[in-house]
């Protein structure tokens, strides 16, 4: 008897289907075919024992089955259940009268259990594109997708959660994800500002109130944190930029829908999703090592691809401290994933594109010591200090934004400690920014000002006679390439959207004009 499951495989943050087909006829023997990795090949001994203790029999005959379409490689643990629900029904050991209605992933334990698997999210939105009833998942798969609507979604602990569902006898309605969500929230279990359950130690920003001094650095972050735009910070040790750095977490705004199921979507292709709270509410913040490799970074893998840290930071930051510390290499991989905000990993059999729409927040010291532009402190020669600041190579700089030279703190306002601005008041003035964007920008498929191509900016970036004159006697001064002309005109529609002002103005391009002091020749 042939039976037919519904399956997915994740390729990048999409899933594409997958076909499990079991047929048990005369002969003998085990047969699994369809490019199945090693994982899915063990799996056959993990499904037959948990059947077995589970009370069921394996059949004395041939077991056929094939993970369609056959050209396309299948990789991980997922398929246990389905292939496990097919030896049943095809055996005819139960009837199953609902099996073709739900797509089925999850690795099975030798006791009957179900572990979860990666990539929750992109499998529920394959089973509303194919028409199907509904999914059933393990449980702490499942929850990710608590906040999708339109289809059912089952959460499962073990093959006998699955077999109560598909026999359709009963309503199952505590296994639904909704009913599981009130169950844990009954429980006490640690809750969030915004509903969603959250797990521990949650990173916490720090409060703008909380850094002394450093206004000028500060209206540039807020700049950037209102228009997406990336910022490096350079300065001495102990001026502030970590600090700033993590601020600038606190004062970004809530992610919309759709940026909340993109962001939440690489983080559940990653196995890295939060079981307990749905979609990601709050912007990510990664903070790699700067000696990280580039495969951490990019993402890779030879088995299965996973995204690395630029794609985990999508539609947040990435921040990398000590930034003239790291490997040339790994400076110039970022320059292609801050252009197209998109990161493509190629291999011999496989290709795949994850998104990396990113804030790049950079934080480095002048010179090796530290201490250059600070009186007589730096023991520096001026050959080393260029060597050191070599590393930020014109293609990178082109396409940092904001460019911020933090000094030391004076002593006064370190003793008198005065009242700063709190993180909540700038997130005010940030938010309206990017609700202004977001309406600007509805129906182009982007959220934020520096993701602007020149179509748009020829759009919604129209210059008066005085812009255009300051503009180029700007871009003759500093020798400005094309690139960091339009991203000073980008800057500009920012803090116009700041201003409140529907135009630009010379005011407004003077400004975002100030910010490109690396550009100017000999500045060491």
């Amino acid at each position: 008897m042939l039976i037919n499951i519904h399956a997915a495989k994740c390729i990048g943050i999409d899933a594409v289907p997958v076909t499990v087909e079991i047929d048990v006829t005369s002969g003998i023997g085990i047969h699994l075919v369809g490019l199945a990795d090693a994982a899915v090949k063990e799996s056959l001994l993990r499904t037959m024992t948990a059947l077995q203790s589970m009370g069921f029999r394996i059949p004395g005959k041939k077991i056929v089955i094939n993970l369609a379409p056959a050209d396309m490689h299948k990789k991980g643990s997922g398929y246990d259940v389905p292939i496990a629900l097919g030896i049943i029904a095809s055996s005819g050991q139960m009837d199953l009268p609902l099996l073709g209605d739900y797509m089925v992933m999850g690795e099975l334990s030798l006791d009957g259990g179900i572990r979860e698997v990666s990539g929750a999210l992109p499998i529920v939105e394959l089973a509303m594109k194919e028409g199907l009833k509904g999914c059933i998942l393990p449980e702490e798969s499942a929850m990710e997708a608590v906040e999708f609507e339109g289809i059912e979604i089952f959460a499962v602990r073990d093959l006998r959660d699955v077999l109560r569902v598909l026999c359709g006898e009963e309503e199952c309605g505590d296994l639904k994800v909704a009913a599981r969500k009130r169950k844990m929230l009954a429980n006490n279990n640690p809750v969030g500002p915004d509903g969603c359950l959250r797990e521990s130690g949650a990173f916490a920003p720090m409060d703008f109130s909380e850094i002394i001094g450093q206004e000028g650095a500060k209206r540039g972050v807020e700049i950037a944190c209102a228009g997406g735009h990336n910022v490096i910070m350079i300065g001495s040790p102990g001026s502030g930029k970590s600090s700033l750095a993590k601020a600038m977490a606190g004062i970004l705004p809530p992610m919309t829908l759709e940026e909340s199921v993109q962001t939440s979507k690489v983080y559940s292709v990653a196995g890295k999703g939060n079981p307990m709270g749905g979609l990601m509410k709050t912007r990510p913040f990664r903070s790699p090592h700067y000696s990280a490799s580039v495969a951490a970074l990019l993402g890779g893998g030879s088995d299965n691809i996973l995204p690395g840290e630029i794609s985990l930071a999508h539609n947040g930051i990435l921040m990398i401290d000590e930034f003239c510390e790291a490997p040339k290499k790994i400076l110039e991989v970022l320059r292609a994933p801050m252009e197209d905000r998109k990161v493509t990993i190629s291999r011999l059999k496989s290709k795949v594109e994850f998104p990396a729409d990113f804030m790049l927040v950079a934080a480095a010291n002048p010179c090796p010591c530290g201490y250059y532009g600070e009186g007589d402190r730096c023991t520096c020669s001026p050959s080393r200090r260029l060597a050191y600041l070599s590393k930020l190579s014109g293609p990178i700089m082109d396409r940092i934004d904001i460019q911020l030279w933090m000094h030391p703190i004076d002593s006064r306002k370190l003793v008198e400690r005065r009242p700063a601005e709190s993180s909540e008041t700038v997130a005010r003035r940030v938010l309206k920014a990017r609700e202004i964007q977001r309406r600007r920008f509805a129906g182009d498929g982007i959220f934020c000002n520096a993701s602007m191509n020149n179509r748009l900016i020829e759009k919604y970036c129209p210059l008066d006679s005085a812009c255009k004159e300051l503009l180029e006697r700007i871009i003759d001064r500093m020798g400005l390439s094309a690139r960091a002309c339009t991203r000073i005109i980008k800057l500009a529609r920012t803090i116009a959207d700041l201003d409140g002002s529907a135009d630009i103005r010379p005011e407004h391009i003077s400004e975002a004009s100030s910010y490109r002091f690396l550009d100017r020749q000999n500045i060491l």
